[in-house]
């Protein structure tokens, strides 16, 4: 299949500038970046076209040779020959790594390279879950958490990698018609680590590591919401090779509570009062995070009332403040009335002052909610 034309893959014109370049492939890579398409072949594809097209068109000369020559003129320099379609991710991550920024963490499984090119091999993220109430999610909690997760075993020695003489790369030397071209490429013994194992101590795999529980403590911060994820840094799997650890990504799931609900930093509360309570007026208790509070019911309270406990949410969680509770206040209609109840409210039937005279103060549910929010 014939070859896309670079300026094509990353849009833009064969006038465009570096920067231009550069912000084309990155809004590309990020788009189709593995971590935001896993298992996604088509998506991987794109990911290393864009940058075989990049890795050309940043290049002065790269990018002069495939002006004059097309793709022929390039062949060999991008992606070590043949494009970035037989190359292993972590190659492009370590050339590129930079364009990303932040937004993967980095993206690469590798933490970078010592001196002669090795490559310091990254161990893999590891992800939990953690329950929490909603008490636990107003204070802030320290957990402590066994993790089953692989570490450096004990007793493991290592020898340099006699591939690429433990320099984490292969250099090779290729015929194109502009005459040699050398490349470099990840050493595929020692996966650019410059190092294989020797002695291997049972129960220890081809990377120096073995499975261990270990107990973890995380520190969870007020506020957390369910389905955010936390970073405990250097708490994942051993890095291979004795390599640098992964991360340890804590994803918070929130019990539900049987009696407030949350909306963000807000809480809310159904509470039920009788007839007689709404029409002559009471006091009432509400629960709160922690403990009840009384509040007052005045006298001709509408169902549909509601409210506002300032204050008496949850903390964000960026500092900004706490929530409120709102009560939503409930008039309960009995299902069943005795024969007694039936008369005395018989008599009361045709009263004027039974009758619904709806007025501004009782306006509907979202205009309250607007008015609570606009004060």
């Amino acid at each position: 299949m014939s070859k896309r034309d670079y300026y094509d893959i990353l849009g833009v014109s064969k006038s465009a500038d570096e920067k231009e370049i550069k912000k084309a492939y990155r809004k590309i890579a990020l788009k189709y970046h593995p971590d935001k398409n896993p298992d996604d072949k088509e998506a991987e594809e794109k990911f290393k076209e864009a940058a075989e097209a990049y890795e050309v068109l940043s290049d002065a000369d790269k990018r002069a040779r495939y002006d004059q020559f097309g793709h022929q003129g390039v062949a060999g320099a991008a992606g070590g020959g043949g494009g970035f379609g037989g190359m292993n991710m972590d190659d492009i991550f370590d050339q590129f790594g930079d364009i990303f920024g932040s937004a993967f963490g980095g993206g690469s499984r590798f933490g970078g390279r010592s001196g002669g090119g090795q490559r310091v091999a990254r161990g893999s993220d590891l992800r939990i879950k953690i329950k929490l109430n909603l008490k636990e999610i107003a204070n802030g909690v320290r957990k402590k958490i066994k993790v089953n997760k692989l570490v450096n075993a004990e007793g493991v020695t290592y020898n340099t990698c006699k591939t690429c003489n433990g320099q984490g790369r292969v250099v090779r030397v290729m015929q194109t018609p502009l005459g040699s071209m050398q490349t470099q490429s990840t050493c595929q013994t020692c996966r650019g680590t410059g190092k294989i194992i020797g002695n291997r101590p049972a129960g220890v795999d081809a990377q120096g590591l073995k499975r261990q529980e270990e107990l973890v403590e995380i520190n969870i911060p007020a506020g957390v919401e369910d389905g955010m994820q936390l970073k405990v840094g250097g708490k994942g799997n051993a890095g291979p090779f004795d390599g640098v650890p992964g991360d340890l990504l804590v994803v918070i799931e929130e019990e539900k509570n049987d009696l407030l609900q949350r909306d963000g930093e807000n809480l809310h509360y159904e509470a039920y009062v009788s007839f007689i309570d709404a029409a002559l007026g009471n006091s009432i208790e509400v629960p709160l995070v922690e403990g009840r509070a009384k509040i007052k019911v005045e006298p001709g309270t509408q169902s549909g009332k509601m409210l506002r406990l300032k204050g008496k949410g949850l903390p964000s969680v960026h500092g900004y403040g706490t929530g409120d509770l709102f009560v939503h206040i409930n008039v309960w209609t009995p299902k069943k009335l005795t024969s007694e109840e039936k008369e005395i409210l018989e008599n009361l039937r045709s009263s004027e002052n039974f009758k619904p005279k709806p007025g501004r103060k009782e306006q509907g549910f979202f205009s309250k909610m607007k008015d609570f929010f606009a004060g």
